[in-house]
């Protein structure tokens, strides 16, 4: 089984380090292969809003960049993790950059689902999404916030399964190892 690691962290933050450590053993541990990608070291333009990649190139962004690369692994994949500080409840600039240049991945004509309307599904196969926030300290307000993306995010990526935590505060990596395992198995992951 396939799993890209969307690591969003930014220059200096350390504590994205140890879970996204964590993350990688307990997959690997598990059988899965781990495509790690630190997004602040490729290049990644910001969406145009053109929407070429829904009319003129389906599925595939006009600008040729990493992020092309990014989106082709995110369709691939059977798990999709995206690793961030949380910043206001929502991902890291890095994360939400990549995740905007994603959007061909959908159809443009809509759909409704559970009463709501939503993009079509452009494939047969989406991955499973996990989202891991970290929190330099307590705030139930964001971590509110950052699950419910997550779980938005999931509906409109027609995500099989989906689940989403906070680490909060800089734990040891036994209470890590811990919490990681529990959004593994909420989503889906076993050996």
């Amino acid at each position: 089984m396939k799993t890209l690691l969307l690591d969003g962290s930014r220059q200096g933050q350390e504590e994205l380090g140890s879970v996204r450590q964590v993350l990688v053993n307990e997959l690997e541990g598990m059988g899965w292969t781990v495509d790690l990608v630190p997004l602040r070291e490729i290049e990644i333009h910001d969406c145009l809003g053109c929407f070429d990649c829904w009319v003129k190139t389906p599925g595939i962004c006009i600008i040729d960049d990493e992020g092309r690369d990014v989106t082709r692994a995110l369709v691939q994949s059977d798990l999709v993790i995206f690793l961030t500080p949380v910043t206001f409840g929502g991902y890291s600039s890095e994360l939400k950059k990549a995740l905007d240049r994603s959007i061909g991945l959908l159809s443009p004509f809509f759909a409704r689902i559970d009463g709501e309307v939503h993009h079509q599904p452009r494939y047969e196969h989406y991955p499973r999404l996990l989202g891991v926030g970290v929190l330099a300290e307590p705030d139930p307000e964001s971590e509110r916030i950052f699950k419910t993306l997550v779980k938005r995010n999931a509906i409109n990526l027609y995500a099989p399964a989906h689940a989403a935590g906070v680490i909060v505060g800089e734990p040891g990596d036994a209470e890590i190892s811990a919490t990681v395992r529990a959004l593994l198995t909420a989503v889906g992951v076993e050996e």
